[in-house]
C-alpha cells in the first residue's frame, strides 16, 4: 500500500527539513478545519522491501495477529481521543497500513459500531480501507461493505509479474486483475496504488500497466513514482532502476494517457475521475485536521489559540499494551508558528489547482504575508503563481516540487 497516511512517517519528514527561522503570531483559529479520522492496522504478510511505513510482518508473531485485543486498543485510543475533538463532525475514515484486508470484516464493523457511537460521524463520511490482492476474499468484501466500508484502496503496484516479483509483492499479476474487478462490483468507489520507475521497467512497461489500470475503469488512480527510502533493503541494496530522464519521461507519458481517459491530475500522485477525489486525502493537503489511532498512527489537531501533533507507539505490542492502560498518546507537541508556513505549504502545493489564498489564514492563523519573501522567490523562478485568489504550483513547480518547498523553509 502506497495512498497517503495520516501520516505514520511525518515526523522523518518534518525532521530532515526543519528547523525554520523566524517568528510570527498567530492570531487564533476562528473556527475549526474539517476533520478526518485515521485508523492504522500494522501487520502485513511480509514486508516489501521498498516500504518504510510503519509495518510489520504478521509471520515473525508467535501464533495469530492479536486482532481481537488490537481492536479493543484501537477502542480504548479512540474513548481517550474522542475529548479532544468533542462535537466535531468526522468527514472520512481510512483504515490504512500495513493491510487492513487483514483483519475480519466483524473487526471493522465493531470499529466503525465505535467511531458511530463515540463521534458525530458524517452520514454520508468516505470511509477507506486499503487492500492487498494477494488477502482478498469476495465475502471479506461483502462484509467490509455490510460494516460501512464505500472506498476500497487496493495496493496493485503493477500489473507485470516480473515487477511484482521484483518488488516483493504476494499477489500475481492474475490476482491483482482479479481483486480490482470484485473491488469494482461491491464498492461504490474504488483506487488502484500503481509505481513507475521500477527495477528494470520500460517505458513500455510503465504504458502497458497504465493502460490496464485506465481498462478496469476505476474512478481514482495513485500514480506513484517508485522511491529508495532509507531504512529499507532497497536502500541498502539498490536494484537497477531507469534513469531520472527515463522516470521523468514516464510520468508525463502516463499523466497524458491518464488525461486522454477523463481523469483529472488534482494531486502530485493522484488522479480521479470528475467529482471523485479522495476527500480524505484532499483534507491533508487542505491542512484540515485529523486524529490518528492505531500503532505509530500521527494526529493534526487544531484549538483556538495553538496547533499540535500527536504520536502513538509505533511498536504494536507497545501500543496495545499503553492504549489498554489509558496512556495510547506517546508524545504530544504544539507546531510552532515559524513551522507553520512550510507545514501548510508542503501540504497544499501538491494540489496542482492550489488552494485559495485565504485558506492559509484560515488554517493557521497567520496572515500570508508571513510568507510574502517565499512566495516573492517562487514567482521569480516560475515556480509559483497567484492567480484569481488562488496560490499554486506552476507546470515547472509540479515537476520540481522539493526545490518549491525549499523556498519556504526559510519563513
Amino acid at each position: 500500500m502506497i495512498e497517503i497516511k495520516a501520516d505514520t512517517s511525518f515526523n522523518q519528514t518534518r525532521q530532515s527539513i526543519i528547523p525554520l527561522v523566524g517568528k510570527q503570531t498567530i492570531s487564533g483559529l476562528t473556527d475549526s478545519p474539517p476533520l478526518s479520522l485515521y485508523i492504522h492496522i500494522p501487520w502485513c504478510v511480509q514486508k516489501c522491501p521498498y516500504c518504510d511505513f510503519n509495518s510489520h510482518e504478521s509471520r515473525h508473531q508467535h501464533g495469530e495477529i492479536p486482532e481481537s485485543t488490537y481492536v479493543d486498543a484501537l477502542i480504548a485510543d479512540l474513548e481517550q481521543a474522542t475529548p479532544k475533538v468533542w462535537g466535531r463532525k468526522i468527514k472520512s475514515v481510512f483504515f490504512g497500513g500495513g493491510t487492513p484486508s487483514l483483519f475480519k470484516p466483524a473487526s471493522i464493523d465493531k470499529i466503525l459500531s465505535q467511531v458511530r457511537a463515540l463521534t458525530p460521524l458524517e452520514y454520508d463520511a468516505e470511509i477507506t480501507l486499503e487492500a492487498n490482492p494477494g488477502t482478498v476474499d469476495s465475502a471479506n468484501f461483502i462484509g467490509y461493505k455490510q460494516a460501512g466500508v464505500n472506498r476500497l484502496s487496493l495496493g496493485i503496484q503493477s500489473f507485470n509479474a516480473s515487477h511484482l516479483n521484483a518488488l516483493g509483492r504476494i499477489h500475481t499479476e492474475k490476482q491483482a486483475i482479479q481483486a480490482a474487478e470484485l473491488a469494482l462490483t461491491t464498492f461504490e468507489r474504488v483506487n488502484f496504488d500503481v509505481m513507475y520507475g521500477l527495477p528494470n521497467q520500460t517505458m513500455q512497461h510503465a504504458l502497458e500497466d497504465a493502460k490496464q489500470a485506465i481498462a478496469l475503469n476505476a474512478d481514482h488512480l495513485s500514480f506513484y513514482h517508485l522511491t529508495l527510502e532509507p531504512n529499507t533493503p532497497f536502500y541498502h541494496s539498490p536494484p537497477k532502476l531507469p534513469d531520472d530522464d527515463i522516470c521523468a519521461e514516464m510520468q508525463i507519458e502516463i499523466e497524458n494517457l491518464l488525461a486522454k481517459h477523463g481523469y483529472e491530475h488534482y494531486e502530485t500522485s493522484a488522479f480521479s475521475k470528475p467529482s471523485k477525489q479522495a476527500r480524505h486525502n484532499l483534507n491533508y493537503w487542505q491542512f484540515g485536521d485529523y486524529l490518528g489511532i492505531g500503532a505509530g498512527a500521527h494526529s493534526k489537531l487544531s484549538y483556538h489559540d495553538k496547533i499540535t501533533r500527536e504520536t502513538r507507539s509505533k511498536h504494536p505490542k507497545a501500543y496495545m499494551e499503553q492504549a489498554l492502560q489509558g496512556k495510547a498518546t506517546e508524545s504530544v507537541w504544539n507546531i510552532s508558528d515559524c513551522e507553520l508556513g512550510f507545514e501548510f505549504m508542503m501540504n497544499a502545493l501538491r494540489l496542482t489547482d492550489g488552494v485559495p489564498v485565504n485558506l492559509f489564514q484560515m488554517r493557521t492563523g497567520l496572515h500570508i504575508n508571513t510568507l510574502e519573501s517565499s512566495i516573492s522567490q517562487a514567482q521569480n523562478k516560475n515556480l509559483l503563481e497567484i492567480k484569481n485568489g488562488y496560490i499554486k504550483p506552476t507546470l515547472l513547480g509540479q515537476r520540481f516540487l522539493n526545490e518549491l518547498l525549499t523556498l519556504f523553509m526559510t519563513n
